[in-house]
């Protein structure tokens, strides 16, 4: 007796509506293809995607690329709320997503078509401050759209790469704009938002610029500097703190007073009569802490490749010369090593004294370290560079060991930047590691724990 035949179920077919969604997000998707790869329109994606979009109810504004999404959102504000949290991932509780598509995808992928096309089709030529400026906002409204406030990218699982993407973008962005044209008009230059690719760019060209456009460039610097400062002295404030110190006596104040403990030893003078707890002395809370002097050397790479934590670094140092009993040094090198200690308290004027470019020659930065070393066992010495040198095979290796041995907290950092992507040189990598002073990479954080684990 044979097998039956068995007949897979009859499919159900789609409706005529689904398909049209289906249809319409399709053609979106493609329109943004289409752009992003070429600049030229396509009349009929074009005219499709202003017919979807005119369908959903939303603005023909959504489909120019000239229009930033920041004023978008100024003229249809409803759609703000729209864009937040656009392409955030679900939770895990989240209700699954429909197998079918519907109006609603489809008026989705018509609000992240403009996320994306607004902010990764950059095109060639020349560029305004106007634009750049559009283009910083576009990007801030991408990271809204992906679940995050802007510069908080980095801090999200798998963001680091796409917001190494977004700085490369914006470098590119910097190159193309005639900054010394936009630097000599100050209504331009007031339209210029800080970041790092434009400092860098300022601080390459400085010597280049006079007058108002040196002017306009030192205001734009002072802000940036102002900005990370301010996220750097925060965390510092959370970290560097000391154990408490028990030899100090406590302050008899009413904010150090610790009432559970005052209760708690006072008990056996309870009345039961008068319902009273009669206490014959107070116990106030321990806070001064340990504070142990200390020498702090940062010894800083300000070749090309290092600006990020040559800035990063310069605002750092000038956050821990403000400590209390914290004896801060900065040394910036190439094939020159420049001692910068007289303005290690003002960044601004630090980051002005450098000179970005050149190559490595550590020994000249170490030979001019070691004379700032007093006390070997209450010394830091922080050194950040990429440690490409030009003679890698053991100058700079034998006076970093010879520090080390002496006793100096020797702390090797490949990158300080909001990034934390690096390249390190893999010989001085592997004989860090063997010295017991791994090489440190990442989040700025990571430098500020290690110095506070020194100065506590």
């Amino acid at each position: 007796m044979s097998d039956p035949v068995t007949t897979p179920p009859a499919q159900t077919p789609a409706s005529p509506e689904v398909n049209a969604d289906e249809n319409r997000r399709q053609v979106l998707y493609w329109r943004l293809l289409a752009r992003l790869f070429d600049p030229e329109e396509q009349p009929a994606l074009e005219a499709a995607s202003v017919a979807v979009a005119g369908d959903l109810g939303l603005p023909p504004a959504l489909l120019d690329p000239s229009v930033s999404v920041d004023n978008l959102v100024q003229r249809f504000p409803e759609l703000g709320d729209e864009l937040r949290n656009l392409m955030a991932e679900p939770d895990d509780t989240a209700a699954p997503a429909p197998e079918r598509v519907g109006a609603d995808e489809v008026r989705r992928a018509a609000l992240v078509s403009k996320l994306l096309l607004n902010v990764f089709s950059t095109g060639t030529g020349s560029v305004t401050a106007t634009q750049l400026a559009d283009w910083q906002q576009d990007a801030a409204w991408f990271q809204r759209g992906l679940g995050c406030e802007p510069g908080q990218l980095r801090s999200r699982p798998g963001g680091e790469e796409l917001a190494g993407v977004l700085a490369g973008l914006e470098g590119d962005l910097v190159r193309r704009m005639r900054l010394r044209e936009v630097l000599a008009d100050p209504a331009l230059a007031r339209r210029l938002t800080p970041s790092m690719s434009l400092i860098e760019q300022l601080l390459r060209d400085k010597a280049n610029l006079s007058g108002v456009a040196l002017a306009n460039a030192k205001a734009l610097i002072r802000r940036y500097v102002d900005e990370v400062a301010e996220v750097l002295r925060t965390q510092v404030e959370k970290t560097t703190v000391g154990s408490i110190d028990r030899s100090v006596p406590p302050k008899r104040v009413f904010r150090n007073l610790d009432i559970e403990r005052t209760i708690w030893k006072n008990l056996t003078n309870w009345n039961a009569d008068d319902q009273r707890l009669y206490v014959d002395r107070l116990y106030y809370r321990q806070t001064a802490r340990r504070t142990t002097p200390a020498r702090l050397i940062v010894v800083v790479d300000q070749s090309g490749s290092m600006v990020d934590s040559m800035v990063n670094c310069t605002i750092l140092a000038s956050i821990f010369a403000g400590l209390p009993k914290v004896d801060v040094h900065l040394i910036a090198f190439d094939t020159r090593a420049l001692d910068l200690t007289p303005w290690v308290h003002d960044p601004f004027e630090v980051l002005l004294r450098t000179n970005l470019g050149g190559g490595n020659d550590g020994p000249v930065a170490m030979a001019l370290a070691r004379q700032k070393i007093a006390d070997p066992r209450n010394t830091a010495m922080v050194w950040i560079s990429d440690f490409y040198e030009f003679d890698r095979s053991q100058p700079l290796f034998d006076g970093i060991r010879a520090v080390h041995q002496s006793g100096v907290r020797f702390i090797p950092v490949g990158s300080v930047n909001s990034s934390g992507h690096q390249s390190v040189d893999p010989w001085f990598r592997q004989r860090f590691k063997d010295l017991g002073t791994p090489v440190i990479s990442g989040h700025i954080r990571k430098l500020v724990f290690e110095l506070k684990n020194f100065l506590t």
